[in-house]
């Protein structure tokens, strides 16, 4: 769907990110961006293809964008806050440039920037980010409007050549359990999780 949902109609976050998890099968990879969202993905399946970001705000997507380009073979995901993909929206513009086929984009939209004590985000305000990508040359993005819209379009996203972005309108529920925060750790986990290492 092209038109934002209601605020009103937030979905929880962690159940997505529950959904997305029970939809992965091949060792895709995925690169949390901090805070809840990492957070919600540590609770709904920590796994040596998960990278959690530490403190590095806006950049999930364009690390999911290296990891896309030097493993062609393998899905990527990238999970991105709205605040946080905010801060970084010509990431969008490289991609749909290099329009990797393997890599997809989740944006959770809750219209603030929740981990830094709930400031509001210019999508409390109007900014639409499925319009925005889909401006920066992502034609495969879409708003999810419920659950079920939300795993088809992860299916597809997973299945057919992308790029893809799907935005969620969700609650803004604290996160439900912490990764480790070792960040020597986490990237050699990953690598591992990768066969990179």
């Amino acid at each position: 769907m092209t038109t934002a949902p209601d605020r009103d109609t937030a979905l929880s976050r962690l159940a997505l990110t529950r959904r997305l998890v029970a939809l992965l099968r091949r060792e895709e990879a995925v690169v949390a961006g901090i805070g809840n969202t990492n957070f919600d993905l540590a609770a709904a399946g920590d796994r040596p293809q998960n990278f959690y970001m530490l403190g590095s705000m806006g950049l999930a997507a364009s690390i999911a964008l290296g990891v896309a380009l030097a493993q062609p073979a393998r899905r990527v995901v990238a999970l991105e806050g709205d605040g946080s993909l905010l801060m970084n929206l010509g990431c969008l513009a490289t991609i749909a440039t290099v329009a990797p086929p393997n890599l997809a984009l989740i944006v959770w939209d809750n219209g603030a920037y929740q981990i830094t004590g709930g400031q509001l985000a210019a999508t409390a305000a109007g900014t639409d980010l499925v319009a925005v990508a889909r401006g920066a040359g992502i034609a495969r993005s879409a708003w999810a409007h419920d659950e079920a819209t939300f795993d088809r379009l992860v299916a597809a996203a997973l299945r057919e050549p992308g790029p893809a972005l799907i935005a969620a309108r969700v609650d803004a529920a604290p996160g439900a359990a912490r990764p480790e925060r070792d960040p020597v750790l986490l990237k050699d986990r990953f690598m591992r999780g990768l066969g990179a290492r």
